[in-house]
C-alpha cells in the first residue's frame, strides 16, 4: 500500500522548511531507516528517514523548494501503485494527478513521438539521435553516454533523454564541455555533475600534493584568482543576518574580569574521580560556570541582564526565571539552544540538559522550539585556548558571557609569590539596557560565586 512521507514540523514555531538535498530518486528501493531527503529550518538542518519500506514512487518537490510543514513530500509503495491521492499540488488546485495527466497527454505524446521518429537521424559521436532529443539534451545537460536508445534503429529519442533528466544524470554546461567519458558522481544541485566533480574524478587517489607540472603552471608572485564560489547555507544566512542586526542596532560594550579557578577545578576533579555512582562524573567546568551564571542572574540587581530589549528598544521584557542560551559549534554553523529555567535545575540536571541539547544541535535534530526564548547566553572558547574575546549579543537579549581558557598566573600572598589557575570572563552587554557599573557588579558577584562554588551549591 502506497504511503506518503510528509515534511515534518520541527517545533511549533516552524511553518515551512527548505528542501536542501534529495538522497533518493523515483524508482530507488527504500528500506526502513534509509535517508530520503535533507531539509532546513531558519535555524537548523535535519535528515528525514523512511519509516516504511518499498520503492520511492514520486517526489512532489525539488531541492530549493520551500515546503509547508505536514505537506506530502513523496510517496513510498510498490511499483505501479497510484499516488495521485497524495499529490499536494492537486489539493492546491495545481497540477493534475500523474496518472490523469498521463492519460490526457498519451495521444499527444504518441503523435509527437511518431513525428520525431520520422525526422532525419542525427549523430553525436557514433550515437544516433533525433533532432528533438538532441535539443533537449543540450538544454538540460543530460549525459547522453548514459542513454538507453528506444527509438527505431537504436536511435536516442526525447523520452530517453527525459529519463536521464528524471534520474539526475545531467551536467552543468561547463562540465559537459570538459567531459571525456567515464563514471562520475554529481554533487551539484539536483545531482548535477560539475567541473569540481570531473576534477575530483581525474585526481589520483593517493595524490597528497599537486604534481610538479601543476605547480609550475602558477608563477609565484604572479597575479591569479585561485578561488571558487558557492552559495551560503540558509543557516549561515540566518547567522549573518543576526550578527549584523546585533552589531548595528545595539550599544555593545565588553568588560573583562579574571577569577581564581582553584575551587571549581578541585570540584571538577572530585566529580570526575568520585562522582560516577551519582552521575556527576561528566560534569564539566562549563557546566559549573553556567550553573553559577544562572544563580547570579536571579539577583534583582541584575534583572536587566536577564531580559530582552524589544519593540525597537522601547520595551524591556524581564524574565522570572533564567532561560540560559548555550552557544554550540556545529558543522552547519553556530547554534544557541536554550536551557529553560536553568536557575531551577540542580547542577546534574543542568549538565545533562546541556549535553543533550549540544548533541541534538551537532546531529541536526534539535527541536527549533529550543533555539529561541533565551534570556542570557554563555559562550565558551576555553577549549580553543582563547584568553580573551568580545562575544556578540544574541538579539533581543541584553547580555552574553564569554568563558575563556585556563591560564597560570602569579600573585603575592603574605610577601610570597604564589601561582594559581585563572580563568577570564568577558561580559558583553547592551548599554541601552544596563550601565557599566551594574554590569561590573554582576561580574564581581559571579566571580565570588565561582571562587566559593561549594557555598553556592550548598545554597541551592
Amino acid at each position: 500500500m502506497a504511503k506518503p512521507v510528509i515534511m515534518p514540523r520541527q517545533g511549533q514555531s516552524v511553518e515551512s522548511c527548505i528542501v536542501t538535498k534529495w538522497l533518493k530518486k523515483p524508482g530507488d528501493p527504500v528500506a526502513v531507516g534509509d535517508l530520503l531527503f535533507s531539509y532546513e529550518t531558519d535555524k537548523a538542518a535535519f535528515d528525514e528517514a523512511a519509516k516504511d519500506a518499498g520503492t520511492l514512487l514520486v517526489r512532489f518537490f525539488e531541492e530549493g523548494d520551500d515546503v509547508p510543514c505536514l505537506t506530502n513530500m513523496c510517496v513510498i509503495g510498490e511499483p505501479g501503485e497510484s499516488y495521485a491521492e497524495f499529490d499536494p499540488r492537486t489539493a492546491e488546485g495545481g497540477e493534475a494527478p500523474a496518472e490523469e495527466a498521463k492519460a490526457e497527454e498519451a495521444p499527444a505524446a504518441a503523435a509527437a513521438e511518431a513525428e520525431e521518429t520520422a525526422q532525419p537521424v542525427e549523430y553525436v559521436g557514433e550515437m544516433k539521435i533525433s533532432p528533438r532529443a538532441r535539443a533537449l539534451a543540450e538544454k538540460s545537460g543530460a549525459i547522453l553516454t548514459k542513454a538507453v536508445p528506444t527509438g527505431p534503429d537504436g536511435r536516442i529519442i526525447a523520452r530517453d533523454v527525459q529519463k536521464l533528466i528524471d534520474e539526475g544524470l545531467v551536467m552543468t554546461p561547463a562540465a559537459r564541455a570538459a567531459y571525456q567519458g567515464g563514471d562520475v558522481t554529481g554533487t551539484g544541485l539536483g545531482g548535477r555533475v560539475t567541473i569540481a566533480d570531473l576534477n575530483r574524478k581525474d585526481e589520483p587517489a593517493a595524490a597528497a600534493a599537486p604534481a610538479p607540472a601543476a605547480q609550475a603552471a602558477v608563477e609565484l608572485g604572479a597575479p591569479n584568482d585561485d578561488s571558487y564560489t558557492e552559495p551560503m547555507s540558509n543557516i549561515r544566512k540566518v547567522i549573518a543576518k543576526q550578527m549584523v542586526l546585533s552589531l548595528s542596532s545595539m550599544a555593545q560594550l565588553t568588560q573583562n574580569l579574571t577569577f581564581d579557578a582553584t575551587e571549581i577545578q578541585a570540584m571538577r576533579k572530585l566529580f570526575k574521580e568520585q562522582g560516577e555512582e551519582m552521575g556527576m562524573s561528566k560534569v564539566t567546568l562549563n557546566d559549573i560556570v553556567m550553573f553559577a551564571v544562572s544563580r547570579t542572574l536571579t539577583d534583582p540587581a541584575f534583572m536587566a541582564l536577564n531580559a530582552n530589549l524589544i519593540d525597537d528598544g522601547k520595551t524591556m521584557k524581564y524574565f522570572n526565571c533564567v532561560n540560559l542560551g548555550m552557544a554550540v559549534d556545529t558543522e552547519r554553523g553556530l547554534m544557541v539552544p536554550t536551557i529553560f529555567a536553568a536557575d531551577r535545575m540542580t547542577l546534574k540536571q543542568l549538565s545533562d540538559t546541556a549535553k543533550k541539547l549540544a548533541k541534538d544541535c551537532q546531529t541536526g535534530s534539535c527541536n527549533p522550539d529550543y533555539l529561541r526564548g533565551g534570556s542570557f547566553t554563555v559562550t565558551n572558547l576555553g577549549n580553543s585556548g582563547v584568553e580573551s574575546f568580545t562575544p556578540v549579543i544574541n538579539p533581543p537579549q541584553t547580555g552574553i558571557l564569554g568563558v575563556c581558557s585556563m591560564t597560570t598566573r602569579v600573585r603575592e600572598v603574605n610577601g610570597q609569590l604564589q601561582v594559581y589557575p585563572a580563568m577570564n570572563l568577558s561580559l558583553t552587554f547592551d548599554h541601552r539596557a544596563i550601565d557599566g557599573a551594574p554590569a561590573s557588579k554582576f561580574l564581581k558577584a559571579l566571580k565570588f560565586n565561582l571562587e566559593h562554588f561549594t557555598l553556592l551549591l550548598a545554597k541551592g
